[in-house]
């Protein structure tokens, strides 16, 4: 196979931190690449008004493969507040840069497993029926409709006059005719038929490959119907293709109720944008947390991939840093199974499970500390150390 050149994307806070670590990784185990250095996120908005500058996109446009680490976000008005005082009253508007990246290469197939990992002390436990307790092994990969619904970005405040006549036309909207402009905001959820028959077709043929035995749709059909109704249409539709795997239905909140009493039931879950961010955010939180959270942003020419934590800012300037670098090295191996370098990837996987099991190197949210240069002294290991008994552990 042919060297790759990868766009390596620190971005803000502890991407700049846990992106490195990651790359050491790949070259630990002998994978032979080329990383291009680009600009995003936080710096950018503030010195240019663009978190995600044109050259960024160049690069990605060109070789397709981005590995991505974090960005901060702010609410409109503290991002416009920060911006330099040469680019104050242009009327710039800050939106998220990898956001911008999805929609921009329509990176519209999110995945994001959430596995438990033996030992972890981070893992779900519960009661048994005689008064023990058992921890269940979670494998739930969750396909996040990437590009559409509320984080389309069709939404106003004091919408225009044409928007708003187009509101006034529906029944439900005349409660809220007597309104003010000013005071009324509209967000937009948009589902596309094209999005949901693509994103349910991603998570069935992910279920066949991988032997995962179910795919649930976890939408909010008996409120939204129309959105929500046509994912669950076309989930039946792409069923039909695939006999063997059985198609559930849950509402996103009775997911969150059941996601905490028998999380082993759930295999393979399918969710548009913001029911997927939910519902994926809410299984790591039974695996180790956005610590152990990876994830991939799949088009049809580029992919970019990412841990789903933030940029953590009060942690970026720590020396040594103790930030937990296992996510990031996790969506290494994504990574490495989208090329298809599948005996790599398990590689990654394979050590960082021994090196959680051993118990022996652990960062301070696995030791269940507060952040704060003093876990260091209380046993909890640097990021660099992880790392280090990842490589070491490496097949």
């Amino acid at each position: 196979m042919s060297r790759r050149t990868i766009v390596s994307m620190p971005g803000d806070g502890i991407g700049q931190t846990v992106l490195p670590e990651a790359i050491r990784v790949l070259d630990a185990l002998g994978f032979e690449a080329d990383y291009v250095h680009a600009d995003i996120g936080w710096e950018f908005w503030i010195t240019e008004g663009n978190p995600l500058p044109d050259r960024t996109i160049e690069l990605l446009e060109k070789h397709g493969l981005g590995l991505f680490g974090a960005i901060t976000s702010k609410p409109k008005n503290e991002a416009t507040s920060e911006l330099s005082p040469e680019l104050q009253g242009q009327g710039l508007v800050y939106y998220s840069p990898i956001v911008g990246l999805r929609q921009r290469f329509n990176l519209d197939v999110s995945i994001r497993p959430c596995r438990s990992f033996a030992g972890n002390p981070l893992n779900f436990i519960r009661r048994t029926a005689d008064g023990g307790w058992e921890e269940p092994k979670v494998d739930a990969v969750i396909f996040r409709q990437n590009t559409e619904g509320l984080y389309g970005g069709v939404e106003w405040t004091d919408p225009p006059p044409e928007v708003r006549a187009t509101f006034d036309s529906h029944p439900k909207f005349r409660r809220f005719s007597d309104t003010p402009g000013p005071d009324l905001a509209i967000s937009s959820r948009i589902f596309t038929r094209r999005a949901c028959s693509r994103i349910t077709r991603a998570a069935f043929e992910y279920a066949a490959r991988h032997g995962y035995p179910s795919v649930t749709v976890c939408e909010k059909p008996n409120v939204l119907r129309e959105t929500s109704g046509m994912m669950e249409e076309e989930a039946r539709k792409v069923k039909a293709d695939f006999p063997d795997i059985q198609l559930w239905s849950t509402n996103i909140d009775a997911q969150m109720m059941w996601l905490t009493k028998n999380p082993e039931d759930y295999s393979v879950i399918v969710a548009g944008n913001m029911f997927g961010d939910i519902v994926s955010d809410a299984f790591a939180g039974l695996v180790g947390g956005l610590g152990f959270a990876c994830s991939a942003n799949i088009g049809d020419e580029v992919a970019v991939f990412e841990p789903t934590h933030g940029s953590a800012p009060k942690y970026a300037d720590l020396n040594p840093s103790i930030v937990n670098p296992i996510a990031m090295i996790l969506t290494a191996a994504m990574l490495l199974d989208h090329i298809g370098e599948l005996d790599r990837a398990k590689a990654i996987r394979e050590a960082t499970a021994a090196v959680v099991a051993s118990g022996e190197v652990r960062a301070y949210d696995m030791l269940r500390l507060p952040g704060g240069p003093e876990v260091l002294s209380q046993g909890a290991a640097s990021t660099t150390q992880i790392t280090d008994a990842i490589i070491a552990s490496l097949a």
